[in-house]
């Protein structure tokens, strides 16, 4: 049996059928770079910081994500914001991409969604001090891919009902309660840094001083 094959190269045949079937049939290469496949929503490429609708930072510096990433590539520098004693933020915040493993663990860490997946996942540099991604980096990125990493946190279910308020979507996972300054009356807790909210703390210290 070994020897017919051999003569009348059977698998050689076999191999050439093969080959003129799929010549008909459609292509199923893409011709990347020129071509790229649709990437769904929940995948999990460069990690980006969100804003809130009004520019205010999402992210309160809680280390979280620094916590839970399992490759420890994430670094929070937090500070209390001027004026706001109880209320904190992210001064500094750092991303090693050389050595995240794209879990996303630090995004289901996150209380106030202020992390997010993006789909971008070509990262080829020639410097690799290029791949540390500091606090303005990824806020960029957030701000570029920004409908990326709200289908992202809807893919996986982790909208704070912030994401999209118009639609009403979200289930409102955490709610910050009012906080009480000590000046006879509660307001709801101002999450992040916002020059708003620096500017009226330093306009109600003024008045209070004159009162």
């Amino acid at each position: 049996m070994g020897l017919i094959r051999s003569i009348f190269m059977t698998e050689l045949l076999k191999g050439m059928k093969l080959v003129v079937t799929q010549m008909f049939k459609p292509y199923v290469t893409l011709q990347y770079p020129h071509v790229k496949h649709p990437i769904p929503d929940g995948y999990r490429g460069i990690m980006s910081l969100l804003r809130y609708e009004d520019g205010t930072e999402r992210c309160v510096g809680c280390s979280l994500c620094e916590v839970a990433c399992p490759s420890s590539c994430i670094k929070v520098v937090s500070d209390e914001v001027p004026g706001q004693p109880l209320v904190r933020y992210a001064k500094e915040y750092y991303l090693d991409i050389t050595r995240c493993v794209f879990c996303g663990f630090c995004t289901e860490a996150c209380p106030v969604d202020a992390l997010a997946m993006t789909k971008v996942y070509e990262m080829s540099v020639y410097d690799r001090r290029e791949l540390m991604f500091d606090k303005a980096k990824l806020y960029e990125l957030g701000e570029r891919y920004l409908e990326d990493g709200k289908k992202f946190l809807m893919a996986h279910d982790m909208d704070d009902g912030t994401l999209y308020p118009q639609e009403g979507l979200g289930d409102n996972r955490y709610e910050f309660p009012p906080v009480d300054l000590g000046h006879g009356g509660q307001r709801p807790a101002q999450v992040g840094l916002t020059k708003a909210a620096i500017e009226r703390e330093a306009l109600e210290a003024e008045y209070a001083e004159r009162g």
